[in-house]
């Protein structure tokens, strides 16, 4: 399965066109609008939540509510593009209309200045429009896409904020997918400890008044994933490098880590190895899941846990020093409409990127051209995986 998605921020629509999905997969608009809705949620998101109400258009590769087998093209409509159609026009404009709402005050954290250096573009619009997180409207498209397809084979996926601001969730021992999944979508924060969720509000409306932006920490949990999925025998083959690089593709995400993951570096060995048991009804499994659900970049059966850390939101009302790429002199950079935090939304966004990998593995792993082929197949490996 691969992808492809297109669009600018302020641009008329956002485009992504999915190839490599079965056919016959159970597939509406509505499943993808519900994960789009969810993604302009969250306490802290600005004003442009307000504007658009994002809603997909299917315009090929789906007929009578399932998939065709041929590339799927969804299309999300820009509502703001009315008051844009100048600026952002395709044909060529007046000089003095190239000029409407220019960008040479690069901001500190984004794209601004090494895109412009990079493309040689003295507008630094033509960067900021594209590399706007208004993209991953269309990676939690196609996300939803992937989920639909997991939840057809009894895989279910949860995201969760569990660090905002350096304030921090205490996850129960033994919570389960499905009661995170639940909790998290209750809380305006997705977070699943009440204790907190006022502490975390209050800190972003601190940082709205001082035109200031937060981070924080998400996490991704998967169950119900084969064995097997990925491959140690290349480097490129493994699916927990391929699920870092798509957290890590996100906007503003610095870092990620599987299960224990860097708190590994301060253990021994014999605290941080899952230990492997067998029992009739379910075949083998580990006694904990400290890996977070990969050995040798494999599935190992166990919920894949992963976390990505979000960077505040580089676009601050309290604008940082700056330079004007005109006259080189010290300059205050650009301020664009922005969010306070968008960390409860971005955990939305990776449960999109990680479900969209785990669809492609198991799409690469078993026979994919019929939904209902795949289906049987996984059946039958899953029988084999408990006898082995």
């Amino acid at each position: 399965m691969r992808f492809i998605t297109a669009g600018e921020s302020h641009g008329p629509e956002l485009t992504a066109i999915i190839e490599g999905l079965p056919a016959g997969l159970p597939l509406s608009a509505e499943d993808i609008n519900l994960e789009l809705a969810r993604r302009q949620t969250g306490y802290g998101r600005g004003g442009r939540m307000k504007i658009e109400s994002d809603r997909v258009r299917f315009t090929s590769g789906v007929r009578h509510g399932k998939t065709l087998g041929s590339p799927v093209t969804m299309i999300v409509e820009n509502k703001d593009w009315k008051n844009w159609q100048t600026i952002m026009s395709s044909e060529e404009v007046s000089e003095q209309d190239a000029k409407l709402r220019r960008v040479k005050h690069p901001r500190p954290g984004h794209a601004d200045l090494v895109g412009g250096i990079k493309y040689g573009h003295s507008d630094l619009r033509n960067v900021l429009e594209r590399s706007s997180a208004r993209e991953t409207t269309m990676r939690v498209a196609i996300g939803a896409v992937a989920k639909k397809l997991l939840r057809e084979l009894e895989i279910e996926v949860a995201g969760h904020v569990v660090t905002l601001g350096g304030i921090n969730v205490t996850i129960p021992e033994g919570i389960s997918v499905q009661e995170i999944k639940e909790k998290s979508e209750q809380s305006e924060v997705r977070i699943i400890d009440e204790s907190v969720e006022e502490s975390m509000k209050n800190l972003i409306d601190t940082a709205k008044q001082n035109g200031d932006t937060i981070g924080g920490v998400v996490e991704v949990l998967v169950a119900g994933v084969p064995v097997g999925l990925g491959s140690f025998v290349q480097w490129d083959k493994k699916l927990d490098a391929k699920i870092a690089q798509a957290v890590l593709s996100i906007n503003a995400f610095k870092g990620v880590e599987f299960g224990t993951g860097f708190d590994m570096g301060n253990k021994f060995g014999s605290e941080v190895m899952d230990e492997i048991v067998w029992e009739k009804e379910v075949g083998y499994t580990r006694l904990s899941n400290n890996l977070g659900g990969f050995e040798g970049g494999m599935t190992n059966g166990q919920p894949i846990i992963v976390r990505g850390v979000m960077k505040p939101i580089p676009t601050l009302y309290k604008p940082l020093q700056s330079v004007d790429i005109d006259t080189k002199e010290p300059y205050k950079a650009s301020v664009e409409r922005s969010d306070s935090t968008a960390v409860p939304a971005a955990s939305v966004v990776c449960e999109a990127v990680v479900a969209t990998e785990i669809a492609n593995a198991l799409i690469e792993k078993f026979d994919s051209d019929s939904f209902e082929q795949m289906k049987a197949e996984i059946q039958s490996y899953r029988r084999y995986v408990q006898q082995f």
